[in-house]
């Protein structure tokens, strides 16, 4: 079959790897489609894969084309998304609820072949049957929101709060969607892209700007996402939390990135500074909004590119043109 395959840092192709073959457990899904995201950009550049080379792609749907003997949940034939986190279930974070932390945590296209190929073998207790009017090449969407849904878990956030989001990215315009369905009093967003503002301004934010700066709210920001994982973005975030406030660092950043507190600031308001890793207990969630209309594809995914272009595509993607980028095998 053919897959993209990331070779070493800064090099990957697209080229033709073996079948898979599925476990006792294991189901392998025709992919339909694949989404491009931050942590592709960051095992390219040699961060978070353990090993490479690697077949990358977390964020996939597809048809079911293959069963390991003991699987009964599915069919050949079922559209599934993938819920691509694998977890050892055996250290204490597993043990306590905390799965997205697992000492042995493990990913489908990060640390196992992923979803950038033809075929992906998966879970079946990662996979999520989906109803017969969601496209399964939409479905794509499914896990980047799940990851928002863990996100506005940790914030808890309360009724009536002003919301500040950096980043209009795919991630960021998520965030926009669920602070808006949790009962924002408002939802700002920055960015340094014109465009992509004018995205989040379509999908209703209450103010958006390319600076912090040009909006009035002297006391600050009730809940301040960061999106971007960009140093500059969440330093000027920190400092845009009302007393009370959260700061919640649910962009992915390099290793290297560092920010500034003030600690006494953080004492003295009772600031809360949190982050959001992955997807916990919410994936299923997340298709179940997703299928309930909570995202409109066509506003998120720009463009949809065959598996022959994802080198180009990640290259589109590291420059910032567009939104959810999929590649279609």
């Amino acid at each position: 079959m053919k897959a993209a395959v990331i070779e070493a840092p800064g090099k990957v192709t697209v080229t033709t790897v073996p079948d898979p073959t599925p476990g006792p457990r294991e189901v392998v899904v025709d992919v339909a489609a694949c989404g491009l995201c931050g942590t592709d950009l960051h095992i390219l550049q040699g961060e978070f894969a353990p090993t490479l080379p690697i077949v990358p792609g977390h964020e996939f749907a597809g048809e079911v084309v293959g069963l390991g003997s003991e699987v009964t949940e599915l069919a050949l034939g079922d559209r599934v998304a993938v819920d691509p986190s694998l977890y050892c279930n055996e250290c204490r974070y597993c043990r306590v609820g905390r799965n997205n932390l697992c000492d042995r945590w493990r990913a489908i296209g990060v640390t196992v072949a992923g979803g950038a190929a033809e075929y992906a073998v998966a879970p079946v207790a990662n996979c999520v049957r989906l109803p017969d009017h969601v496209d399964v090449q939409d479905a794509a969407l499914i896990e980047p929101l799940s990851c928002a849904v863990r996100g506005y878990d940790v914030l808890r956030s309360r009724l009536g709060s002003h919301v500040l989001i950096y980043g209009s990215g795919t991630m960021g315009l998520m965030m926009l969607e669920l602070a808006k369905r949790t009962g924002a009093a408002s939802v700002d967003v920055v960015d340094v892209n014109p465009q992509r503002l004018a995205t989040a301004e379509k999908l209703g934010s209450s103010r958006t700007a390319l600076s912090a700066d040009e909006l009035e709210r002297p006391a600050g920001w009730d809940v301040v996402v960061d999106a971007t994982g960009n140093a500059a973005a969440i330093q000027d975030g920190l400092e845009r939390v009302a007393k009370a406030g959260t700061f919640l660092q649910f962009g992915v950043s390099d290793y290297a990135t560092t920010a500034t507190i003030s600690p006494y600031r953080i004492y003295n308001q009772e600031i809360t500074i949190t982050g959001s890793m992955a997807v916990l207990h919410s994936y299923e969630r997340a298709a179940e909004l997703f299928a309930n209309g909570v995202l409109d594809p066509e506003v998120f995914i720009s463009h949809r590119l065959p598996l022959a272009q994802y080198p180009q595509a990640l290259e589109q993607f590291a420059s910032g043109q567009g939104r959810k980028i999929v590649v279609v095998p």
